[in-house]
């Protein structure tokens, strides 16, 4: 039976930090040296909210902020309670000085996959997933499918999005697909002819530039930083420009509100459409997601996403936000192709996005990432700079690009499966290091992963 612990906190009005963030400090600091155990019940939010004589909004977006950041459990009408997370949220302790001891040879069932774009897959609702398909296995096969989608999964999808990304779109708005690069090639077909030029960040998405070469664009590297594209950089002479403004692949970076305003200037000053690839979005450790591009400037930019991280890439099914003439015109281009999305697969993801089911799995595997996240922070913070931490499933760990080879390959001796972002430029490099995804390994995996990494960076033995 788990307790109910009453907090000794006080907040002040008269302080510079707002209530809410004093109240989420002094729970963090609790947990921390252990006045908060794991397991202990936290009082309601209303009851605090009494206790502390605030508003019940201060105790609710506190708590929310450290669910998100995994340090609180529990299911709607149950309570709230500590988690249990192995100190996986401390601060990081100081490097050790000494060296590690050897780490033996892994065998093959111990390999741990930090590579990056993979989300987990064994941790999933059977009974919802079994239902799904079951619905749809009662559903005879259609004889036309519609290019647009089914149009109750578009309705789904469109207060999916509303509620999700607070985006204002309605059927007539969303194409169904089979996933980003079906998405991508169908803009590549509409938006560019041969020789057109079609701008790719630099490290960025490889599929992007794939697809835009097949359909004999001319592929240019726009480059970024940590925050995301550089702007002032941009041809003006792109057609179309690939981005992913809500957590950039691979550096990690938001595109911050001041430079999606330009970015959005430059489109309309070039006639440019940007493709913006929601990548990550649904997954923020700090604070709610940054606006959509496309809801900034619906006319200028079209949106893609998938379940693929926030479901399975086994899935299939993804969509493409657009303004309806556009989505018109993709719609007879996959009738002339014969392109098309299963549609027993999309009556199943209807079913799941109606019944709640997807919903409840991606409040669930964030805090699971959360504290997955917080491992990787906790471990690797001390021994690298960092960047891209407060968002989706990857982190960038930066190091010197005359090590990063030599530590791939050591770590791969080890057991430990990395990626480069090196191996994502196209052109120039900016930043160099170690792409590190969290998504598909448990989290005591994680942990061994990352210990292993720090052992090797520490020492520096490439």
């Amino acid at each position: 039976m788990r307790n109910h612990v009453d907090l000794p906190v006080s907040l002040s009005r008269e302080a510079d930090e707002p209530l809410t963030a004093q109240l989420a400090g002094w729970l963090r600091r609790a947990m921390l040296d252990g006045t908060l155990a794991a397991g202990e019940r936290l009082p309601s939010t209303r009851g605090l909210a009494a206790q502390l004589a605030v508003s019940r909004t201060v105790v609710t977006e506190a708590y929310q902020q450290l669910y998100a950041e995994g340090w609180l459990d529990g299911r709607h009408g149950s309570g709230t309670f500590v988690a249990d997370i192995e100190h996986a949220a401390r601060p990081p302790a100081p490097p050790e000085r000494a060296v590690p001891a050897p780490v033996p040879p892994p065998a093959p069932a111990d390999v741990i996959d930090l590579t990056a774009g993979r989300p987990w897959v064994r941790d999933y609702d059977r009974a919802a997933w079994k239902r799904a398909w079951r619905r749809a296995a009662d559903l005879p096969p259609g004889a036309d499918p519609d290019p647009y989608g089914l149009p109750r999964l578009r309705e789904l999808l469109a207060d999916h999005l509303r509620r999700a990304r607070g985006m204002a779109v309605g059927p007539e708005n969303i194409l169904v697909t089979r996933g980003t690069g079906n998405g991508l090639d169908l803009c590549a077909l509409a938006l560019l002819h041969p020789g057109a030029k079609a701008g790719v960040e630099d490290p960025g998405y490889h599929v992007a530039r794939t697809v835009f070469a097949i359909r004999g664009a001319e592929v240019v590297p726009c480059p970024v930083d940590a925050d995301g594209v550089i702007v002032d950089t941009l041809p003006s002479d792109l057609r179309v420009l690939y981005t992913t403004p809500a957590h950039q692949y691979p550096l990690g970076g938001r595109l911050p509100i001041p430079r999606r305003e330009r970015l959005l200037a430059w489109a309309r000053s070039t006639g440019a459409t940007i493709v913006e690839d929601d990548y990550d979005a649904e997954f923020r450790y700090d604070v709610a997601p940054l606006p959509a591009l496309y809801g900034l400037d619906p006319e200028r930019v079209v949106l893609l996403g998938s379940l693929s991280k926030i479901l399975s890439p086994d899935v299939g099914v993804g969509w493409l936000v657009g303004e309806a003439g556009l989505v018109g015109r993709l719609a007879e281009l996959r009738r002339a192709t014969g392109d098309r999305t299963s549609g027993p697969v999309q009556q199943a993801v209807a079913t799941l996005l109606e019944r709640g089911d997807i919903d409840r799995h991606l409040r669930r595997m964030r805090l699971e990432y959360a504290r997955r996240r917080a491992a990787v922070v906790e471990l690797l913070g001390p021994v690298c700079r960092l960047r891209g931490d407060t968002a989706g499933l990857h982190v960038l760990a930066e190091l010197p690009a005359s090590v990063v080879p030599a530590v791939v390959v050591r770590a791969a001796e080890l057991g430990v499966l990395l990626d480069s972002a090196e191996r994502h430029h196209h052109a120039g490099t900016r930043l160099h290091g170690l792409v590190i995804g969290y998504g598909s390994a448990s989290l005591p995996d994680v942990r061994r992963g990352c210990k292993i990494l720090a052992a090797l960076i520490r020492t520096g033995r490439p």
